[in-house]
């Protein structure tokens, strides 16, 4: 499976980007997807996941500003971030990883699949 992130860039605060996640290589569809992201000097973090059949998840601190949606024709993930803000500025990762449940969406260990990362930087 390969994953393959876009849609970064640098914007000003209270401004929106879209990032994608395009995946090749599935056997099928039933790929939990998430989106990660690290920062200079820190830990990578969880931002947002999708299950198969549409459940979402969100980070405290995104969950009003930013969406996570799927394509499952052709496997693409989106994160729809609104209103960014400086601390969003960090390296953007997408994940996978098959049928994973709610508990463990939000744990990086538990994806076996990670695309490069796309930069966003948002500056005030």
């Amino acid at each position: 499976v390969l994953l393959q992130a876009s849609g970064g860039g640098s914007v000003q605060a209270g401004e929106s980007l879209r990032l994608s996640c395009a995946a090749s290589g599935c056997t099928n569809w039933r790929y939990s997807m998430g989106w990660f992201r690290q920062s200079p000097g820190k830990e990578r973090e969880f931002v947002a996941a999708i299950t198969w059949s549409g459940d979402t998840f969100y980070t405290e601190s995104v969950e009003d500003r930013f969406t996570i949606s799927r394509y499952n024709a052709n496997l693409m993930v989106f994160l729809q971030m609104n209103n960014l803000k400086t601390e969003d500025t960090a390296v953007y990762y997408c994940a996978a990883n098959v049928n994973l449940g709610a508990g463990a969406l939000g744990i990086s260990t538990y994806y076996d699949y990670w695309g490069k990362g796309t930069l966003v930087t948002v500056s005030s």
